[in-house]
């Protein structure tokens, strides 16, 4: 047992050593332990006024409610890191400081955590963040609608065989894990062939060639990253296709001329029935 020394000035100057030494063989986690308890409870014992000494049941309580306190202690700390645990792989928010000691937010994804030491600890962008500073918890559908790529204007275009002209549009290619640096065009349900297609960066730019040779209509144009869920966005570009020309064939007839249709077959007839 502990060699247990004189109150000076209100201070037990070999309980606070002892203290401090057992914290610090224990299990360096800064919390009193059984041993400092007892240590402290036969300092009061030697201290205590022999002409009002304390009953036992005193002591035996103290016992009591000191051992709760530990083990309420223990659960909050196996429940503080079971929750730790379950972050690995998620999404998180974490309260930091920059280096002018204002305080800001780092996002990212949970890599691993130490419960090593006094603090649960929770690996984030390569630094290590205590559990308290943890702000918030990111649930995937909600990362994946911030972060894939996407194209956030609409685009209504029209080509026209005549006068032939393609269009560029600004397009997201998402971060982090949902980042794409490669798309795919779809029209009227096939792949443009990517010689009629190129993405500079954020912009993405269709040539006439893609709509060529389509028929006369409108068509949605679908863009398909290369992100890790294949985002397909295809309700944002429009396009109006104009490829029929005025020929020869389909100009208006001469005047005096009555075209019919009858029986599937055309026929030209004028004045009474004779034909021109």
């Amino acid at each position: 047992m502990a060699n247990i020394g004189q109150v000076v000035d209100g201070v037990l100057q070999d309980a606070n050593n002892a203290i401090t030494s057992t914290k610090k063989d224990t299990r360096g986690t800064g919390e009193l332990g059984k041993d400092a308890f007892l240590q402290l409870l036969v300092c009061q014992i030697q201290n205590q006024d022999p002409l009002n000494p304390q009953n036992d049941t005193e002591f035996v309580s103290q016992l009591a409610t000191f051992s709760q306190l530990e083990q309420m202690q223990n659960l909050n700390a196996t429940y503080e890191k079971s929750q730790a645990f379950s972050l690995i792989g998620k999404d998180v928010i974490v309260n930091t400081e920059d280096s002018t000691g204002r305080e800001t937010q780092v996002a990212g994804k949970v890599q691993y955590v130490n419960a090593s030491g006094a603090n649960v600890q929770i690996y984030v962008n390569g630094e290590l963040y205590d559990i308290d500073d943890l702000y918030a918890v990111m649930d995937e559908s909600y990362v994946k609608s911030i972060c894939a790529p996407t194209i956030e204007k609409s685009y209504k275009h029209t080509y026209d065989a005549e006068k032939p002209n393609g269009l560029t549009v600004e397009v997201s290619l998402g971060e982090d894990d949902y980042a794409a640096d490669e798309v795919a065009v779809v029209i009227n349900n096939k792949l443009v062939d990517p010689s009629n297609f190129k993405l500079d960066g954020t912009k993405l730019t269709i040539f006439g060639g893609a709509f060529s040779d389509l028929p006369d209509g409108s068509y949605a144009v679908a863009v398909v990253f290369n992100d890790k869920d294949y985002t397909t966005i295809e309700d944002k570009i429009a396009v109006t296709v104009v490829n029929s020309k005025v020929t020869p064939d389909t100009q208006k007839p001469d005047e005096g001329t009555d075209k019919t249709e009858g029986d599937g077959e055309e026929t030209d007839k004028t004045g009474e029935g004779e034909k021109a």
